[in-house]
C-alpha cells in the first residue's frame, strides 16, 4: 500500500491516522458498500462532494454516508446564493481526484472545506484517502485542523 497526497499532508502535519484498504467494484461506488466492505457505521464514512458556488467559487461538503447535501444550505453557510455540484469530469482538473477517491486533503488548490456537524460524535471518521480503494481513519478534529474547515449542518 503507497500513501496518497492525503496521508502525506497528514504526516507533514504531524497528524496521526491509519489506512483502511478494501475492494473496489466500479459499479457501486457507494457509501453503504463501502462501509460494509470496512466494517463500519455508515454514519462514520464522510464522502466528499465538490460544488460550486455563484459567488465563492468552487468549495467541498465534507457529509455523512448516509446523508444527501442541501444544495440550499449549503449556498447560505459557503456565501452564496445558490450551488451546484461540479460535473464529475471537471472533478480530476479541478481537485486532481477521480469520482470514488476524492479526498478533501491534498487537493490541488486550497478550497474552502465545510464539513457535517455529526464528525463531532465520533473519536474516528472515515474519508477517502485519495484514490478508490483506501480510507484514512482519523479524530474528526484532526481533519478540522488539516483543512482549515469549518462545521455546519449541510444536509437535508
Amino acid at each position: 500500500m503507497h500513501k496518497t497526497n492525503a496521508a502525506r499532508l497528514l504526516d507533514a502535519k504531524g497528524i496521526s491516522y491509519e489506512l483502511a484498504e478494501y475492494e473496489v467494484d466500479e459499479n457501486d461506488l457507494s457509501a453503504a458498500t463501502l462501509a460494509k466492505k470496512i466494517g463500519q457505521e455508515l454514519e462514520q464514512i464522510f464522502k466528499t462532494l465538490v460544488l460550486r458556488g455563484d459567488k465563492t467559487g468552487v468549495f467541498v461538503a465534507v457529509i455523512p454516508g448516509n446523508a444527501e447535501v442541501d444544495l440550499k444550505k449549503a449556498a447560505r453557510v459557503s456565501g452564496n446564493k445558490n450551488c451546484a455540484m461540479v460535473q464529475q469530469k471537471e472533478l480530476l482538473g479541478l481537485t486532481g481526484y477521480i469520482r470514488g477517491g476524492c479526498s478533501p486533503l491534498g487537493m490541488k488548490k486550497p478550497y474552502p472545506v465545510y464539513i457535517h456537524e455529526t464528525c463531532q460524535l465520533f473519536n474516528s471518521i472515515f474519508i477517502s484517502a485519495g484514490q478508490r480503494g483506501l480510507q484514512l481513519k482519523l479524530n474528526p478534529d484532526d481533519l478540522v485542523k488539516a483543512t482549515g474547515a469549518v462545521i455546519y449542518e449541510i444536509t437535508e
